[in-house]
């Protein structure tokens, strides 16, 4: 299986994150000793098997990302805001997400940003394959979902809202 890490880090008061090459960011290694814990979720054919997450802020958390369903899709955090900018962005690439681009679909776009700055952290994923995103969530930030925001796959209900307890 094809495993990605990536990594981002984005900044004081907003989501800090690691995200691979073409999403933006720099490259730093994550050690596992810095990971407080392992979530792992599952991307079916128009789900992900958890609605809600509760993360504490400051958390830095490994996403192991399993899709086992037929089409590709993708995981991205972001605020309400953002996810909609991404979701506009890929309806106007046009139709199908996959095999564009050599950018895991993406085709090389940016990510847009939201509503605390930085590039959203994402991975893509194909079927039958796992991906790996290694995120710090935020201090004093409401708002984060988590979602693929492929043509159609956000209508049919693949988004879930992160809770940030402390």
């Amino acid at each position: 299986m094809r495993k990605t890490l990536l990594t981002l880090a984005l900044g004081l008061a907003t989501t800090a994150a690691f995200a691979g090459a073409g999403h933006g960011g720099s490259q730093a290694a994550v050690s596992d000793a810095d990971i407080d814990r392992t979530i792992r979720v599952e991307a079916g054919d128009m789900w992900f098997d958890s609605e809600k997450l509760n993360i504490a802020p400051g958390e830095t958390i490994k996403f192991e990302i399993v899709n086992t369903g037929n089409v590709e899709h993708e995981f991205v955090i972001g605020d309400a805001e953002a996810q909609e900018a991404h979701r506009k962005m890929m309806q106007e690439m046009g139709g199908s997400h996959g095999g564009g681009g050599g950018h895991g679909g993406h085709g090389g776009h940016d990510m847009a940003e939201g509503e605390h700055g930085g590039s959203m952290p994402s991975v893509t994923i194909a079927p039958g394959d796992t991906a790996e995103l290694v995120w710090t969530a935020p201090q004093n930030v409401d708002g984060l979902q988590y979602a693929c925001n492929i043509p159609g796959h956000y209508e049919a209900g693949m988004y879930g809202n992160i809770d940030l307890q402390g």
